[in-house]
């Protein structure tokens, strides 16, 4: 049971995640706006279009969000399929409902709310905890977003985030359901295992020719060489824009100045503490301490060794050693560098605790000149100046590859960029792909075998690979996938059908010993010894063993069944004893596997909410969806 509501989990998950955008994504946040007015609407809901444009945007961003999931290996032509594109568009659908549902209850996202969103972002915030706003502002401008454009998608996503996180938040679980599975899940099985490998029946297999042939004209696509091409492509890159700005020395000499600081090693200080973690009565401890230490200094490292609850440095006498500023938290580093060498403070409350704190040396800070650290602030200055230059470029290049698709000499040209060659191309990322590299990128590799870029010899459209780096293709020679001929697969083949006939003898014998058990004419012979399972703890059984087990029936004991093992044969278990579940081992499930079905309850929940927009809103489908986006057309 707990098996299935697992599957039906991830089911959920999976709707979900193409139905509504995921949380801290920071350059995905939909907003599918700017779309043609000539676009052609596939459906609409309440009266407001779904466009194709919306339409490829949102299966490029699945194709993306499944490759994440599932590494860059994932072919993309799983996804041109008339089932695939219609779960897309259902879920443009969803949204549209979901959106005009939070339009019609007006649903209102604060300010504070949006600053949070914001503020969660990975890798905006300084060392100190502070926000880092100019790291903020440069990573809008790389997308060519304002902080106020930016600020308003955030505010729609929420807002529309907020009907079903409330659906989902909500889900009652009831307490005999919670129970009951966590029983059958915590309740064990002893058996024993007697595997039948396929390996063992291989020398019996002698196939022959007629076999032979048989499995390779039914089996073709496995002898397939995948479709290839040799092309030619171009990286915009910042990087590449660097090489091509100019810095004045005078401009070099003000961002020195501006950033001294930066070129050098910061002062540093040492200091011993002694720590009294978080306790009510942690104050009045660290009081008395710091009374004892000011009135004998001298006795302070002993003190740290009897006295302080900091493990890794009481038995060092307190002593932290020399440390920056940004490596201890704000309280006590703003403490430990506002006092004179050899001053005691305290007590100072952390996260940690009460600190009595010594200073006991001063490391002071250190300048490099200008001359020592003039190539270093140049390559970064470039980098700034070509960042902002990208940004300036990007629809640019963009536009050249696509109004100039037969070749990508104009835009080289422009851009002073050298074309590059790859043969023997794939779909997936060759091995020897360095990782970041355009010829490793799922995306770009899809777009090269777009029909019209095969087909005509275009240039693929321009490819974000990662921020600060596009990348256009295009086919020089095309080679569609081939059979192999028989005579080259000989032995591969063969060497499969003997793997087929020996799990299909290694089968027989494990049904016939089955027989023979049931029937009472055979005994525990090279069966294992018994041991006990569970659906959490069953190391070392092959995979599908456990579900076996879980199927055999409790009643009447002892009871048999087999086990497909694939490519490794088969097995038999034997079940001998149904172990009851523990209560000790029931509370400690309970909390964990109770949250977890609570989840897929207030996902079901969700969905059926989505369902009951969606069949009140007026939905019409104007089309069948064709994906134009270059993701997963295979010419």
């Amino acid at each position: 049971m707990f098996d299935a509501v697992r599957k039906h989990q991830r089911l959920l998950q999976l709707v979900l995640l193409i139905l509504i955008l995921p949380a801290f994504v920071f350059f995905g946040i939909s907003g599918y706006q700017g779309t043609s007015s000539r676009d052609t609407g596939l459906a609409s809901v309440g009266g407001v279009p779904i466009t194709q444009s919306e339409f490829d945007q949102a299966m490029r961003q699945r194709i993306d969000q499944m490759r994440q999931m599932m590494g860059d290996t994932l072919d993309a032509k799983l996804f041109d399929t008339p089932e695939a594109r219609k779960e897309v568009l259902d879920g443009l659908i969803a949204q549209k409902a979901i959106a005009a549902d939070a339009a019609q209850r007006k649903i209102v996202v604060t300010d504070e709310q949006v600053r949070q969103y914001i503020l969660s972002v990975p890798g905006l915030r300084k060392p100190d905890g502070s926000f880092d706003e100019p790291r903020y502002k440069a990573l809008l401008s790389a997308q060519n977003l304002t902080p106020a454009v930016f600020e308003s998608r955030i505010r729609s996503e929420l807002a529309m985030q907020a009907l079903p996180d409330s659906v989902d938040g909500s889900a009652i679980l009831p307490r005999s359901v919670r129970d009951a599975v966590v029983a059958l899940q915590a309740e064990g099985r002893e058996i024993r295992f007697l595997r039948f490998p396929a390996a063992d029946y291989a020398s019996r297999v002698n196939p022959g020719e007629a076999q032979i042939k048989a499995y390779y004209d039914g089996h073709q696509k496995e002898f397939e060489t995948p479709e290839s091409a040799r092309i030619e492509y171009l990286v915009l890159s910042r990087e590449s824009l660097a090489d091509q700005v100019v810095v004045g020395e005078e401009d070099l000499k003000t961002y020195y100045e501006q950033n001294k600081s930066r070129f050098g090693v910061p002062e540093e200080r040492r200091a011993r503490h002694i720590l009294v973690k978080a306790s009510p009565e942690a104050l009045e401890k660290a009081k008395e301490l710091l009374a004892r230490v000011k009135a004998d200094p001298g006795q302070f490292a002993a003190l740290a060794k009897s006295r302080s609850d900091d493990p890794g440095s009481a038995s060092q006498g307190g002593d932290l050693g020399f440390f920056a500023r940004g490596m201890m938290v704000k309280p006590f580093a703003d403490a430990v560098f506002s006092i004179k060498d050899g001053d005691i403070v305290g007590p100072i409350e952390t996260e940690f605790g009460q600190h009595i704190i010594q200073l006991t040396a001063v490391r002071p800070a250190t300048e490099k000149s200008f001359e020592s650290v003039r190539a270093e602030i140049d390559k970064e200055v470039r980098l700034q100046q070509a960042g902002q230059k990208f940004a300036e470029s990007a629809d640019s290049f963009t536009n050249t590859v696509y109004e100039q698709s037969d070749s990508l000499k104009p835009a080289a040209d422009k851009y002073k960029l050298q074309i590059r060659s790859a043969d023997g191309v794939t779909r997936q990322p060759s091995p020897g792909a360095a990782p970041g590299s355009p010829l490793a990128n799922a995306r770009l590799l899809s777009a090269i075998f777009n029909e019209d870029v095969v087909r005509n010899k275009r240039n693929t459209e321009a490819i974000e690979i990662a921020p600060g780096l596009m990348a256009s293709a295009r086919v020089v020679e095309y080679k569609p996938a081939q059979i192999r001929a028989l005579d080259t697969v000989r032995d591969e083949v063969r060497q499969k059908v003997i793997a087929q006939e020996a799990g299909a003898l290694a089968k027989a014998a494990a049904e016939a010993r089955l027989a023979a058990l049931k029937a009472g004419k055979s005994d525990d012979a090279g069966f294992s010894a018994p041991r006990a399972v569970t659906r959490a703890t069953a190391e070392g059984l092959p995979a599908g063993a456990i579900e076996a087990v879980y199927r055999l029936p409790a009643q009447p004991l002892p009871t048999y069944g087999t086990v497909d093992l694939g490519a490794d044969g088969h097995a038999l278990v034997w079940l001998t004893r149904i172990i009851p579940a523990e209560q000790a081992m029931l509370a400690l499930r309970q909390a964990s596997i109770g949250q977890q079905l609570l989840r897929v309850v207030g996902q079901q929940d969700t969905v059926s909410y989505i369902d009951a927009i969606k069949a009140r809103s007026k939905v019409e489908r104007a089309a069948d969806p064709v994906n134009k986006s270059g993701d997963a057309r295979q010419p």
